[in-house]
C-alpha cells in the first residue's frame, strides 16, 4: 500500500477504528520496511508475536505491558520496544488506551547489540 502523506494525527487515525471487521488497529503511514499503525484495544489485547521489531509510543491510557518474561507499568509518553517474535500484550489497561505502533526492519528482526 502506498501512503499519500508523511504525517498522521491521532484524531484522523482514530476515525479509522474500529475497522470493517472490528479491528482495533489501522495502518496510517509506511516507507520501505517501516509501517506505522494506530492501535486502540478495548477490553483485552489479543496480540500475537510479530515478525518485525516494533516500537510502541503511548498516546493515552495506562496499565501494564507484558514483554516476554518482563512486566512494566506504562503511561502516556512512554516508548516500549519489542523484538520480533517475542510474546507481548497490554494488560489491566484503561479504556482510553491509544498507541502508535512502528514496525521496522527485516522479517525476523534486527540483531541486537
Amino acid at each position: 500500500m502506498k501512503d499519500r502523506g508523511h504525517r498522521a494525527t491521532v484524531e484522523a487515525a482514530l476515525t479509522r477504528l474500529p475497522g470493517p471487521d472490528g479491528e482495533r488497529f489501522a495502518r496510517v503511514l509506511g516507507h520501505g520496511s517501516m509501517e506505522v499503525e494506530v492501535y486502540a484495544p478495548r477490553g483485552r489485547d489479543p496480540q500475537q508475536p510479530h515478525t518485525k521489531d516494533e516500537l510502541y509510543f503511548v498516546v493515552s491510557g495506562s496499565g501494564e505491558f507484558v514483554n516476554g518474561p518482563d512486566r512494566h507499568p506504562f503511561g502516556p509518553g512512554d516508548a516500549l520496544f519489542v523484538p520480533a517474535g517475542v510474546e507481548h500484550r497490554f494488560e489491566s489497561f484503561t479504556d482510553d488506551l491509544v498507541v502508535w505502533v512502528v514496525f521496522y526492519g527485516p522479517e525476523g528482526g534486527e540483531e541486537g547489540a
